[in-house]
């Protein structure tokens, strides 16, 4: 058990949240790769819809970011992260500029993403991740503007 209670993830600010939401899901990811899972929810955020109007919003929506889960193992990991790991310190970083506007959009608008290869692989592959959708691909993620 932690020595220190997991923080309410609704209580945090909107960079905090991006932050830990990047680390969760694109840790594994160079730079690049986080900074344009970024764009997604910055995009998000562009252009509300259903899935939420603002940060917070967008990134702790149910379902949509499977780190957020209550049972995604990541969870726990990303509200006890801190400074003292360097990617989350990158993460910070990106989504400060992502708020600030001021991260440019290598994503070419994508509202989505998916890790393609493992989702196939798996027979789960969502209906949106189809080529007339597909924008770009980026380490284990394809990116895509879903209408």
């Amino acid at each position: 058990m932690s020595a220190h209670p997991l923080p309410d993830p609704h209580a945090l600010s909107d960079q905090d949240v991006l932050a830990r939401t990047l680390w969760g899901e694109a840790r594994g990811e160079d730079c690049c790769g986080r900074h344009m899972v970024a764009n997604v929810i910055m995009n998000r955020v562009k252009h509300p819809c259903w899935w939420g109007s603002d940060v917070k919003g967008v990134c702790l929506k149910r379902y949509q970011f499977s780190c957020w889960l209550a049972s995604d193992p990541n969870r726990a990991k990303l509200l006890a992260v801190t400074t003292a790991d360097p990617v989350f310190r990158e993460c910070l970083e990106i989504a400060a500029s992502a708020i600030a506007g001021r991260l440019e959009d290598l994503t070419k608008g994508s509202t989505h993403y998916a890790n393609v290869v493992l989702l196939t692989r798996l027979g789960t592959l969502p209906e949106w991740a189809n080529a007339g959708n597909f924008r770009t691909r980026h380490g284990h993620h394809d990116f895509f503007l879903v209408p």
